[in-house]
Protein backbone atom coordinates (compact mmCIF):
# COMPACT_ATOMS: atom_id res chain seq x y z
CA UNK A 1 0.00 0.00 0.00
CA UNK A 2 1.10 3.95 -0.52
CA UNK A 3 1.43 6.55 1.59
CA UNK A 4 -1.34 8.40 -0.27
CA UNK A 5 -4.37 9.11 1.63
CA UNK A 6 -7.82 8.80 1.61
CA UNK A 7 -9.62 11.91 0.97
CA UNK A 8 -13.33 12.02 1.20
CA UNK A 9 -15.31 14.92 3.51
CA UNK A 10 -18.02 15.57 1.90
CA UNK A 11 -19.63 18.52 2.84
CA UNK A 12 -23.15 17.97 5.08
CA UNK A 13 -26.89 19.26 4.12
CA UNK A 14 -27.11 19.71 8.24
CA UNK A 15 -30.60 17.70 8.85
CA UNK A 16 -32.15 18.45 5.07
CA UNK A 17 -33.76 14.98 5.16
CA UNK A 18 -34.24 13.29 1.45
CA UNK A 19 -37.62 12.50 0.18
CA UNK A 20 -39.04 9.47 -1.21
CA UNK A 21 -39.06 9.33 -4.35
CA UNK A 22 -38.67 6.15 -6.53
CA UNK A 23 -40.35 4.35 -3.19
CA UNK A 24 -43.90 2.81 -3.18
CA UNK A 25 -46.47 3.63 -0.24
CA UNK A 26 -47.63 0.45 1.11
CA UNK A 27 -47.90 -0.62 4.71
CA UNK A 28 -44.72 -3.13 5.94
CA UNK A 29 -44.94 -6.71 7.17
CA UNK A 30 -46.53 -8.29 10.47
CA UNK A 31 -48.03 -5.64 12.02
CA UNK A 32 -47.93 -4.33 15.93
CA UNK A 33 -50.55 -4.53 18.39
CA UNK A 34 -53.12 -1.76 17.23
CA UNK A 35 -52.32 -2.02 13.44
CA UNK A 36 -54.15 -3.21 10.35
CA UNK A 37 -54.23 -7.12 10.58
CA UNK A 38 -52.79 -9.20 7.96
CA UNK A 39 -56.41 -9.04 5.42
CA UNK A 40 -54.98 -4.86 5.17
CA UNK A 41 -51.47 -6.07 4.23
CA UNK A 42 -52.11 -8.44 1.89
CA UNK A 43 -54.63 -6.22 -0.08
CA UNK A 44 -51.82 -3.50 0.51
CA UNK A 45 -49.29 -5.89 -1.47
CA UNK A 46 -51.62 -7.29 -3.60
CA UNK A 47 -52.41 -3.21 -4.47
CA UNK A 48 -48.57 -2.53 -4.78
CA UNK A 49 -47.81 -5.89 -7.10
CA UNK A 50 -50.35 -5.04 -9.38
CA UNK A 51 -48.96 -1.30 -9.77
CA UNK A 52 -45.74 -3.00 -9.94
CA UNK A 53 -46.81 -5.13 -12.50
CA UNK A 54 -48.07 -2.10 -14.37
CA UNK A 55 -44.86 -0.89 -14.70
CA UNK A 56 -43.11 -3.96 -15.67
CA UNK A 57 -41.75 -4.85 -12.79
CA UNK A 58 -41.68 -8.63 -12.71
CA UNK A 59 -39.48 -10.00 -9.72
CA UNK A 60 -38.54 -8.31 -6.60
CA UNK A 61 -35.17 -9.21 -4.79
CA UNK A 62 -35.92 -8.98 -0.86
CA UNK A 63 -32.46 -8.05 1.54
CA UNK A 64 -30.75 -8.55 4.68
CA UNK A 65 -27.55 -7.52 5.93
CA UNK A 66 -25.33 -10.25 8.14
CA UNK A 67 -23.22 -9.68 11.00
CA UNK A 68 -20.41 -9.89 8.33
CA UNK A 69 -21.43 -7.19 6.13
CA UNK A 70 -22.81 -9.25 2.87
CA UNK A 71 -25.94 -8.47 1.80
CA UNK A 72 -28.16 -11.97 1.51
CA UNK A 73 -31.19 -12.47 -0.83
CA UNK A 74 -34.25 -14.11 -1.11
CA UNK A 75 -36.38 -13.08 -4.65
CA UNK A 76 -39.69 -13.79 -5.74
CA UNK A 77 -41.88 -13.42 -8.36
CA UNK A 78 -43.93 -9.79 -8.00
CA UNK A 79 -47.35 -11.60 -7.80
CA UNK A 80 -45.75 -13.46 -4.64
CA UNK A 81 -45.38 -9.68 -2.67
CA UNK A 82 -48.40 -9.67 -1.20
CA UNK A 83 -48.09 -13.12 0.90
CA UNK A 84 -44.35 -12.39 1.27
CA UNK A 85 -45.57 -8.63 2.84
CA UNK A 86 -48.15 -11.29 5.26
CA UNK A 87 -46.20 -14.13 6.13
CA UNK A 88 -42.32 -13.72 5.41
CA UNK A 89 -39.73 -15.64 3.42
CA UNK A 90 -38.12 -18.79 5.50
CA UNK A 91 -34.48 -18.71 5.58
CA UNK A 92 -32.27 -20.61 8.35
CA UNK A 93 -31.97 -18.88 11.61
CA UNK A 94 -28.41 -19.30 11.34
CA UNK A 95 -28.49 -16.87 8.93
CA UNK A 96 -28.44 -14.12 12.05
CA UNK A 97 -25.23 -15.44 12.51
CA UNK A 98 -23.40 -15.55 9.17
CA UNK A 99 -19.56 -14.94 8.88
CA UNK A 100 -18.67 -13.39 5.75
CA UNK A 101 -17.32 -16.42 4.05
CA UNK A 102 -20.68 -17.68 4.76
CA UNK A 103 -19.89 -19.94 7.82
CA UNK A 104 -21.83 -19.67 10.93
CA UNK A 105 -20.85 -18.41 13.93
CA UNK A 106 -23.59 -20.36 16.09
CA UNK A 107 -23.71 -18.50 20.09
CA UNK A 108 -26.01 -21.23 22.45
CA UNK A 109 -29.41 -19.75 21.11
CA UNK A 110 -29.19 -19.79 17.70
CA UNK A 111 -29.41 -23.43 16.38
CA UNK A 112 -26.87 -24.68 13.34
CA UNK A 113 -29.90 -26.55 11.44
CA UNK A 114 -32.62 -25.72 13.40
CA UNK A 115 -35.06 -22.95 13.33
CA UNK A 116 -36.78 -20.92 11.07
CA UNK A 117 -36.10 -17.11 10.62
CA UNK A 118 -39.20 -14.95 8.61
CA UNK A 119 -38.10 -12.32 6.15
CA UNK A 120 -40.37 -9.44 5.71
CA UNK A 121 -40.20 -7.23 2.95
CA UNK A 122 -40.94 -3.49 4.31
CA UNK A 123 -42.69 -2.43 1.62
CA UNK A 124 -42.77 1.25 2.76
CA UNK A 125 -39.07 1.27 1.22
CA UNK A 126 -39.55 -0.66 -1.54
CA UNK A 127 -37.94 0.62 -4.67
CA UNK A 128 -38.17 -0.15 -8.37
CA UNK A 129 -34.36 -0.71 -9.86
CA UNK A 130 -33.65 1.85 -12.49
CA UNK A 131 -30.69 -0.64 -13.42
CA UNK A 132 -32.83 -3.59 -13.97
CA UNK A 133 -36.26 -2.37 -14.81
CA UNK A 134 -37.80 -5.98 -14.58
CA UNK A 135 -36.67 -5.95 -10.63
CA UNK A 136 -37.80 -4.16 -7.53
CA UNK A 137 -35.58 -4.18 -4.46
CA UNK A 138 -37.09 -4.03 -0.96
CA UNK A 139 -34.89 -4.80 2.71
CA UNK A 140 -36.53 -7.03 5.14
CA UNK A 141 -37.08 -7.29 9.50
CA UNK A 142 -36.25 -10.47 10.79
CA UNK A 143 -39.14 -12.17 12.53
CA UNK A 144 -39.56 -15.26 14.34
CA UNK A 145 -42.29 -17.89 13.66
CA UNK A 146 -44.33 -16.59 16.69
CA UNK A 147 -44.66 -12.81 14.73
CA UNK A 148 -42.37 -11.63 17.12
CA UNK A 149 -38.97 -9.32 15.39
CA UNK A 150 -36.18 -11.61 16.24
CA UNK A 151 -34.00 -10.01 18.92
CA UNK A 152 -31.28 -9.90 16.56
CA UNK A 153 -32.67 -8.39 13.63
CA UNK A 154 -30.24 -5.34 12.60
CA UNK A 155 -32.86 -3.43 11.26
CA UNK A 156 -35.02 -3.25 13.75
CA UNK A 157 -32.36 -2.39 16.34
CA UNK A 158 -31.86 0.76 14.40
CA UNK A 159 -35.40 1.51 14.58
CA UNK A 160 -35.37 1.42 18.15
CA UNK A 161 -32.69 3.63 18.74
CA UNK A 162 -34.42 6.93 16.10
CA UNK A 163 -37.16 6.08 17.85
CA UNK A 164 -35.02 6.38 20.90
CA UNK A 165 -33.68 9.77 19.81
CA UNK A 166 -37.40 10.42 18.84
CA UNK A 167 -38.49 10.17 22.48
CA UNK A 168 -35.60 12.62 23.90
CA UNK A 169 -36.57 14.64 21.25
CA UNK A 170 -34.16 14.60 19.18
CA UNK A 171 -34.01 14.01 14.83
CA UNK A 172 -31.06 12.45 13.17
CA UNK A 173 -30.20 13.06 9.45
CA UNK A 174 -27.44 10.69 7.70
CA UNK A 175 -25.07 11.53 4.66
CA UNK A 176 -23.07 9.36 3.34
CA UNK A 177 -19.94 8.83 1.13
CA UNK A 178 -18.93 5.85 -0.60
CA UNK A 179 -15.84 4.48 -1.90
CA UNK A 180 -15.61 1.76 -4.24
CA UNK A 181 -12.73 0.00 -6.73
CA UNK A 182 -13.94 -0.78 -10.56
CA UNK A 183 -11.88 -3.26 -12.16
CA UNK A 184 -11.85 -3.77 -16.02
CA UNK A 185 -9.92 -6.99 -15.88
CA UNK A 186 -10.40 -9.83 -13.04
CA UNK A 187 -7.35 -12.06 -14.19
CA UNK A 188 -5.43 -10.57 -13.36
CA UNK A 189 -7.03 -7.49 -11.76
CA UNK A 190 -7.09 -4.27 -13.68
CA UNK A 191 -8.36 -0.81 -12.54
CA UNK A 192 -10.88 0.94 -14.57
CA UNK A 193 -8.28 4.16 -14.91
CA UNK A 194 -4.59 4.96 -13.69
CA UNK A 195 -5.37 8.10 -11.67
CA UNK A 196 -3.94 10.87 -11.21
CA UNK A 197 -6.17 10.70 -8.13
CA UNK A 198 -9.72 13.75 -8.60
CA UNK A 199 -8.58 14.45 -12.26
CA UNK A 200 -10.47 14.76 -15.30
CA UNK A 201 -8.47 11.87 -17.19
CA UNK A 202 -9.93 9.28 -14.81
CA UNK A 203 -13.22 10.96 -15.10
CA UNK A 204 -13.53 10.47 -18.40
CA UNK A 205 -12.33 6.89 -18.11
CA UNK A 206 -15.18 6.67 -15.77
CA UNK A 207 -17.91 8.50 -17.77
CA UNK A 208 -19.86 5.70 -19.10
CA UNK A 209 -20.08 3.56 -15.53
CA UNK A 210 -20.62 6.63 -13.66
CA UNK A 211 -23.04 8.57 -16.18
CA UNK A 212 -25.09 5.16 -15.78
CA UNK A 213 -24.82 4.53 -11.90
CA UNK A 214 -25.79 8.62 -11.46
CA UNK A 215 -29.10 8.30 -13.87
CA UNK A 216 -30.31 4.67 -11.61
CA UNK A 217 -29.47 6.81 -8.31
CA UNK A 218 -31.51 9.77 -9.71
CA UNK A 219 -34.61 7.05 -11.00
CA UNK A 220 -35.07 5.62 -7.56
CA UNK A 221 -34.80 8.77 -5.69
CA UNK A 222 -31.32 8.55 -3.61
CA UNK A 223 -30.03 12.44 -4.03
CA UNK A 224 -26.14 13.41 -5.22
CA UNK A 225 -24.29 15.51 -3.35
CA UNK A 226 -21.36 14.99 -5.46
CA UNK A 227 -19.29 12.21 -6.97
CA UNK A 228 -15.57 12.19 -8.02
CA UNK A 229 -12.33 9.59 -9.08
CA UNK A 230 -10.33 8.97 -5.79
CA UNK A 231 -7.10 8.11 -4.80
CA UNK A 232 -6.59 5.06 -5.98
CA UNK A 233 -6.63 3.67 -9.62
CA UNK A 234 -9.67 2.25 -10.69
CA UNK A 235 -11.33 4.58 -7.34
CA UNK A 236 -14.58 6.39 -7.34
CA UNK A 237 -16.63 8.28 -4.56
CA UNK A 238 -20.32 9.54 -4.30
CA UNK A 239 -22.06 11.11 -1.37
CA UNK A 240 -25.40 10.92 -1.15
CA UNK A 241 -27.74 13.66 0.37
CA UNK A 242 -28.59 13.49 4.01
CA UNK A 243 -31.76 11.28 5.37
CA UNK A 244 -33.63 9.85 8.08
CA UNK A 245 -31.92 6.89 9.95
CA UNK A 246 -33.42 4.26 8.55
CA UNK A 247 -33.56 5.11 5.43
CA UNK A 248 -30.23 6.44 5.21
CA UNK A 249 -29.23 2.60 5.98
CA UNK A 250 -31.45 1.21 3.43
CA UNK A 251 -29.97 3.60 0.38
CA UNK A 252 -26.43 1.94 1.40
CA UNK A 253 -27.41 -1.63 0.91
CA UNK A 254 -29.26 -0.14 -2.47
CA UNK A 255 -26.74 1.83 -3.41
CA UNK A 256 -24.04 -0.91 -3.39
CA UNK A 257 -26.77 -3.27 -5.42
CA UNK A 258 -26.94 -0.70 -8.13
CA UNK A 259 -23.40 0.12 -8.28
CA UNK A 260 -22.42 -3.69 -9.31
CA UNK A 261 -25.75 -3.87 -11.40
CA UNK A 262 -24.49 -1.50 -13.88
CA UNK A 263 -21.16 -2.42 -13.43
CA UNK A 264 -21.97 -6.38 -14.26
CA UNK A 265 -24.40 -4.80 -17.44
CA UNK A 266 -20.81 -3.40 -18.70
CA UNK A 267 -18.48 -6.42 -17.89
CA UNK A 268 -17.39 -4.35 -15.06
CA UNK A 269 -16.28 -5.88 -11.45
CA UNK A 270 -16.98 -3.42 -8.22
CA UNK A 271 -15.58 -4.37 -4.96
CA UNK A 272 -15.96 -2.52 -2.05
CA UNK A 273 -13.96 -5.02 0.18
CA UNK A 274 -11.48 -1.98 2.91
CA UNK A 275 -8.91 -3.15 0.33
CA UNK A 276 -9.77 -4.43 -3.34
CA UNK A 277 -6.32 -4.27 -5.06
CA UNK A 278 -2.90 -5.09 -2.71
CA UNK A 279 -1.08 -1.63 -5.16
CA UNK A 280 -4.27 0.86 -3.99
CA UNK A 281 -5.86 2.23 -1.09
CA UNK A 282 -8.47 0.87 0.71
CA UNK A 283 -11.96 1.59 0.09
CA UNK A 284 -13.61 3.88 3.52
CA UNK A 285 -17.33 4.09 4.17
CA UNK A 286 -17.59 7.78 6.19
CA UNK A 287 -20.94 8.84 7.79
CA UNK A 288 -21.93 12.31 8.29
CA UNK A 289 -24.74 12.92 11.48
CA UNK A 290 -25.91 16.03 12.20
CA UNK A 291 -29.34 16.12 15.28
CA UNK A 292 -31.93 18.94 15.65
CA UNK A 293 -33.72 19.03 18.79
CA UNK A 294 -37.32 19.94 19.74
CA UNK A 295 -36.94 24.00 18.56
CA UNK A 296 -35.46 22.70 15.33
CA UNK A 297 -32.19 24.03 16.33
CA UNK A 298 -28.74 22.01 14.62
CA UNK A 299 -27.38 21.06 18.08
CA UNK A 300 -23.57 20.93 16.43
CA UNK A 301 -24.20 24.81 15.56
CA UNK A 302 -25.11 27.76 17.79
CA UNK A 303 -23.74 27.86 21.11
CA UNK A 304 -20.26 28.50 23.15
CA UNK A 305 -19.33 25.26 22.78
CA UNK A 306 -16.33 23.39 21.47
CA UNK A 307 -15.86 24.69 17.45
CA UNK A 308 -19.43 26.03 18.49
CA UNK A 309 -21.13 22.88 19.08
CA UNK A 310 -23.92 22.75 21.69
CA UNK A 311 -23.59 21.67 24.90
CA UNK A 312 -26.18 18.83 23.69
CA UNK A 313 -23.66 18.64 20.38
CA UNK A 314 -20.99 18.46 22.39
CA UNK A 315 -22.23 15.28 24.84
CA UNK A 316 -23.57 13.41 21.26
CA UNK A 317 -19.83 13.75 20.22
CA UNK A 318 -18.49 12.53 23.18
CA UNK A 319 -20.83 9.70 23.82
CA UNK A 320 -19.71 8.15 20.40
CA UNK A 321 -15.66 9.15 21.50
CA UNK A 322 -16.67 7.03 24.56
CA UNK A 323 -17.12 4.12 22.91
CA UNK A 324 -15.01 4.18 19.43
CA UNK A 325 -13.02 0.93 20.48
CA UNK A 326 -16.58 -0.75 20.53
CA UNK A 327 -17.63 1.36 17.48
CA UNK A 328 -15.02 -0.14 15.41
CA UNK A 329 -15.51 -3.53 15.58
CA UNK A 330 -18.83 -3.08 14.55
CA UNK A 331 -18.05 -0.40 11.36
CA UNK A 332 -14.49 -2.83 10.51
CA UNK A 333 -16.08 -6.17 10.26
CA UNK A 334 -13.11 -8.10 9.05
CA UNK A 335 -9.42 -9.02 9.81
CA UNK A 336 -8.32 -7.35 6.20
CA UNK A 337 -10.13 -3.95 7.82
CA UNK A 338 -7.72 -3.51 10.24
CA UNK A 339 -4.86 -3.79 7.48
CA UNK A 340 -6.66 -0.02 6.48
CA UNK A 341 -6.15 1.39 9.49
CA UNK A 342 -2.97 2.88 9.33
CA UNK A 343 -1.77 6.13 10.11
CA UNK A 344 -0.74 8.53 7.40
CA UNK A 345 -3.89 7.30 5.01
CA UNK A 346 -6.36 9.39 6.69
CA UNK A 347 -8.77 6.55 7.72
CA UNK A 348 -8.62 7.96 11.27
CA UNK A 349 -7.22 5.41 12.94
CA UNK A 350 -6.50 7.55 16.23
CA UNK A 351 -9.33 8.02 18.70
CA UNK A 352 -10.22 11.98 19.09
CA UNK A 353 -11.43 14.02 17.80
CA UNK A 354 -10.82 17.06 15.28
CA UNK A 355 -12.12 20.06 13.72
CA UNK A 356 -11.61 19.26 10.42
CA UNK A 357 -8.81 17.00 10.61
CA UNK A 358 -8.61 13.95 8.69
CA UNK A 359 -6.64 11.68 10.95
CA UNK A 360 -9.33 11.87 13.54
CA UNK A 361 -11.87 8.88 13.66
CA UNK A 362 -14.19 11.84 14.80
CA UNK A 363 -13.81 14.98 12.44
CA UNK A 364 -15.92 17.48 13.48
CA UNK A 365 -17.00 19.94 10.02
CA UNK A 366 -18.52 23.32 11.02
CA UNK A 367 -19.06 24.23 7.38
CA UNK A 368 -18.49 28.02 5.92
CA UNK A 369 -19.79 30.64 7.43
CA UNK A 370 -23.14 31.46 6.43
CA UNK A 371 -24.41 27.90 6.09
CA UNK A 372 -23.17 26.44 9.88
CA UNK A 373 -26.10 25.95 10.96
CA UNK A 374 -27.30 24.03 8.16
CA UNK A 375 -23.83 22.47 7.60
CA UNK A 376 -22.23 21.42 10.93
CA UNK A 377 -21.84 17.60 11.38
CA UNK A 378 -20.25 14.81 13.33
CA UNK A 379 -18.06 12.40 10.86
CA UNK A 380 -17.25 9.20 11.85
CA UNK A 381 -14.37 8.31 9.53
CA UNK A 382 -13.50 4.84 11.06
CA UNK A 383 -15.40 2.46 8.94
CA UNK A 384 -15.55 0.64 6.11
CA UNK A 385 -18.24 -0.82 3.32
CA UNK A 386 -18.13 -4.21 5.36
CA UNK A 387 -19.91 -2.55 8.38
CA UNK A 388 -23.24 -3.42 8.33
CA UNK A 389 -25.02 0.34 8.18
CA UNK A 390 -28.16 -1.02 10.39
CA UNK A 391 -25.66 -1.64 13.17
CA UNK A 392 -23.41 1.19 12.60
CA UNK A 393 -25.59 3.65 12.51
CA UNK A 394 -27.64 2.28 15.19
CA UNK A 395 -24.38 1.90 17.45
CA UNK A 396 -23.47 5.41 16.50
CA UNK A 397 -26.85 6.75 18.06
CA UNK A 398 -26.96 4.84 20.87
CA UNK A 399 -23.69 5.81 22.09
CA UNK A 400 -24.35 9.55 21.20
CA UNK A 401 -27.54 9.67 22.89
CA UNK A 402 -25.84 8.11 26.00
CA UNK A 403 -23.25 11.02 26.12
CA UNK A 404 -26.02 13.01 26.26
CA UNK A 405 -27.68 11.57 29.21
CA UNK A 406 -24.61 11.15 30.95
CA UNK A 407 -23.92 14.97 30.42
CA UNK A 408 -20.36 13.92 29.18
CA UNK A 409 -17.88 16.31 28.01
CA UNK A 410 -15.50 16.61 24.94
CA UNK A 411 -11.17 16.65 25.75
CA UNK A 412 -9.36 19.10 23.82
CA UNK A 413 -9.71 18.14 19.47
CA UNK A 414 -6.45 17.07 18.07
CA UNK A 415 -5.58 20.08 15.64
CA UNK A 416 -2.33 18.45 14.16
CA UNK A 417 -1.41 15.83 12.07
CA UNK A 418 -0.61 12.62 14.41
CA UNK A 419 2.47 11.60 12.63
CA UNK A 420 4.04 15.30 13.59
CA UNK A 421 3.35 15.07 17.09
CA UNK A 422 4.60 11.26 17.53
CA UNK A 423 3.33 8.44 19.60
CA UNK A 424 5.16 9.93 22.77
CA UNK A 425 3.59 13.34 22.37
CA UNK A 426 -0.01 11.70 21.36
CA UNK A 427 0.08 9.88 24.66
CA UNK A 428 0.56 13.05 26.64
CA UNK A 429 -2.21 14.39 24.60
CA UNK A 430 -4.20 11.67 25.92
CA UNK A 431 -4.75 10.41 22.36
CA UNK A 432 -4.32 6.18 21.80
CA UNK A 433 -4.78 4.60 18.15
CA UNK A 434 -8.09 2.58 17.99
CA UNK A 435 -8.38 -1.47 17.81
CA UNK A 436 -5.25 -2.23 15.39
CA UNK A 437 -6.92 -6.09 15.09
CA UNK A 438 -10.09 -7.52 14.79
CA UNK A 439 -9.78 -9.35 18.15
CA UNK A 440 -8.79 -6.26 20.07
CA UNK A 441 -11.47 -4.56 18.99
CA UNK A 442 -14.62 -7.73 19.32
CA UNK A 443 -12.63 -7.39 23.55
CA UNK A 444 -13.83 -3.86 23.28
CA UNK A 445 -17.54 -4.61 21.98
CA UNK A 446 -17.66 -7.19 24.47
CA UNK A 447 -16.87 -5.35 27.42
CA UNK A 448 -19.19 -2.32 26.48
CA UNK A 449 -22.28 -2.02 28.59
CA UNK A 450 -23.86 0.51 26.53
CA UNK A 451 -23.96 -1.13 23.37
CA UNK A 452 -24.73 -4.37 24.89
CA UNK A 453 -28.07 -2.88 27.04
CA UNK A 454 -28.93 -0.71 23.25
CA UNK A 455 -28.52 -4.01 21.42
CA UNK A 456 -29.91 -5.98 23.89
CA UNK A 457 -28.42 -9.24 25.01
CA UNK A 458 -29.17 -11.76 22.12
CA UNK A 459 -27.73 -9.22 19.15
CA UNK A 460 -24.60 -8.66 21.05
CA UNK A 461 -23.40 -11.67 21.86
CA UNK A 462 -24.46 -12.88 18.46
CA UNK A 463 -22.12 -9.62 17.06
CA UNK A 464 -19.74 -10.48 19.44
CA UNK A 465 -19.68 -14.61 18.37
CA UNK A 466 -19.46 -13.33 14.59
CA UNK A 467 -15.95 -11.50 14.92
CA UNK A 468 -14.88 -13.81 17.05
CA UNK A 469 -15.13 -16.62 14.58
CA UNK A 470 -13.80 -13.95 11.73
CA UNK A 471 -10.52 -12.93 13.96
CA UNK A 472 -9.83 -17.12 13.97
CA UNK A 473 -10.12 -17.89 10.92
CA UNK A 474 -8.35 -14.97 9.01
CA UNK A 475 -5.54 -14.03 11.64
CA UNK A 476 -2.68 -15.68 10.25
CA UNK A 477 -3.65 -15.50 6.55
CA UNK A 478 -1.36 -13.09 4.63
CA UNK A 479 -2.49 -10.08 3.48
CA UNK A 480 -2.39 -11.42 -0.97
CA UNK A 481 -4.78 -14.54 0.33
CA UNK A 482 -6.99 -11.58 2.78
CA UNK A 483 -7.59 -9.63 -0.68
CA UNK A 484 -8.08 -11.90 -2.76
CA UNK A 485 -10.96 -14.30 -0.67
CA UNK A 486 -12.64 -10.52 0.03
CA UNK A 487 -12.33 -8.85 -2.76
CA UNK A 488 -15.49 -9.38 -4.47
CA UNK A 489 -17.40 -10.34 -1.51
CA UNK A 490 -17.80 -6.84 0.49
Amino acid sequence: MTGRPEHGGTEHGGTEHGGTEGRAAAPAGPPPAGAPGPDAVVGAGAALAARLEEAGVRWVVSSMVDMGGVTRVKCLPVGRLAAAAAEGTGAPESWVAAQGNGEFALPDSVGGSVGDLRLIPDLDALTACAAAPAWAWAPTDQYRQDGTPHPACQRTFLRRMVTLAEEAGFVAAVGSEFEWFTASGQDPVVPLHDGPSFSANALSLGRPLLEKVLSALEAQGMPVERFHPECSPGQFEISLSPAPPLQAADRTVLFRHTVRTVCAELGLRASFSPIAWAAGLGNGSHVHISLRDREGRNVFHGDGGPAGMSATGEAFAAGVLAELPAITAVACPTVLSYERLRPGHWVGCYRAWGHENRETALRFVQGMTGVRERAANLELRVGDAGGNPYLVLGALLAAGLEGIAQGRRLPAPLQVDPAVVGEDGLARLGVDRLPRTLDEATTALEASSGLRDAMGTELHRTLVAVRRAEARQDAEKPLEQLVAEQRWRS
